[in-house]
């Protein structure tokens, strides 16, 4: 039953975070007025803005234990469909193609958290392999408008019809085939005062500074990845280089679905601490090593695979720490919190990439994402010496 219900909320998760990057993956196919570099940084700053605004609210206001997290997956994939789709409409206005995205990222913030919490409520035993199979489906749900852009033929209004079918088909599974689970609460009185108690626990801040190392390098990467990709490609003068460069992007974000769920695996057995060190460490050195490699396709293209596998693997783990960690009348508002905080650092990073390219040329332009993955080590490291992180999977650190 449980593994049942596992498949179904990956399945919604899947489709309801394909909207993420409908926009960013067809940068390369919009001749647009408004385009610019600029532009390209604020189509996916838009998404994340209104990810942090929702997460915030949503936590503020205890909504994934409050309203219950399976009613607000379904109402925020259906509005996350339909506001992207009307990008169909408002293409040629950057001011209005930017207030869609701004309301697509609202809308995920209602699916993102709730499902990591459906997700634990029905493990306890295997729960990072669960969240990891969680976040492995939103890391293949990121591949998926990078995917349809190859098929497609870099035409973008295909990525956009796609994406918007593939959230409301989330919402179908979510209502349909899912149920909350024995293991979380499922709804909670309004307690403003639980974020108080979320702040304080020594415990918990040092799972959501890992996080945010994590976040640091993770979006920046995803945003940029593909641009990264087809610049060194047509540098090099490798034929095709834009289907490629989409094919390539494709498999660089996808292959890390393979490794949240290896990471989930190999946190149940070995512990929490221990796989997010482990791939933070990984990651951090494809960060700093990626632009030695820029003008060598071949290669480039196999450290970033390699890059993309490690970047993930250790995200499901610090959202299934917050669910052992957390007061359980609040998960839902714990991971809310988190992701919030973790994906308004992102802003940053992203913004940053391209002026980094500027400065040091697009070989260099993710250097500086390094040191956030080896300063979440340090807080895991940190973590793993708390008497409370006997509580992770467990008792395995």
């Amino acid at each position: 039953m449980r593994w049942r219900m596992l498949g179904g909320i990956c399945l919604a998760e899947l489709g309801a975070l394909s909207l993420w990057f409908s926009a960013t993956a067809v940068v390369p196919a919009l001749r647009t007025a408004w385009m610019s570099s600029d532009a390209q940084a604020w189509l996916s700053m838009a998404v994340t803005l209104g990810f942090v605004l929702g997460t915030v609210v949503s936590a503020a206001l205890t909504l994934a234990d409050y309203v219950g997290a399976r009613r607000l997956f379904i109402l925020a994939a259906i509005g996350g469909a339909l506001v992207n789709a009307a990008l169909l409409i408002v293409i040629e206005s950057l001011p209005l193609v930017l207030f869609s995205r701004f309301l697509t990222g609202l809308a995920m913030a209602g699916t993102y958290p709730p499902a990591m919490k459906l997700a634990a409520s029905w493990f306890v035993a295997d729960r990072g392999l669960a969240v990891g199979s969680l976040v492995g489906a939103l890391t293949l749900g990121g591949a998926v408008p990078h995917l349809i852009n190859f098929v497609g033929g870099l035409a973008w209004p295909p990525v956009i019809v796609g994406t918007s079918l593939a959230a409301l088909g989330g919402a179908l599974v979510m209502a349909t085939l899912v149920h909350d689970g024995p293991h979380v609460q499922a709804r909670a009185p309004f307690n403003p005062g639980s974020v108080r108690e979320i702040v304080r626990s020594r415990a918990l801040v040092l799972a959501s500074l890992g996080y945010f190392g994590h976040m640091w390098e993770l979006y920046a990467m995803w945003t940029w990845i593909g641009l990264y990709l087809l610049e060194a490609f047509t540098r090099a003068g490798v034929p095709a280089a834009p289907r490629l460069g989409a094919l390539a992007t494709a498999a660089v974000i996808g292959v890390g679905s393979v490794s949240c769920v290896a990471g989930g695996l190999l946190a149940d057995r070995i512990g929490r601490t221990a796989t997010t060190m482990l791939a933070m460490v990984g990651s951090g050195a494809c960060a700093a090593a990626v632009g030695l490699v820029f003008d060598r396709p071949a290669l480039l293209v196999a450290v970033a695979l390699v890059w993309g596998f490690t970047i993930i693997a250790d995200s499901a783990q610090f959202s299934a720490s917050v669910t052992e960690l957390a007061p359980p009348a609040y998960v839902g508002t714990a991971l809310s919190l988190q992701t919030s905080l973790g994906f308004l650092l992102t802003l940053v990073s992203t913004w940053l990439v391209p002026r980094a390219a500027e400065a040091w040329g697009w070989p260099w332009a993710f250097a500086f994402l390094a040191p956030g993955p080896f300063l979440g080590t340090l807080a895991m490291a940190m973590l793993r010496r708390l008497p409370e992180s006997a509580r992770l999977a467990q008792g395995r650190r």
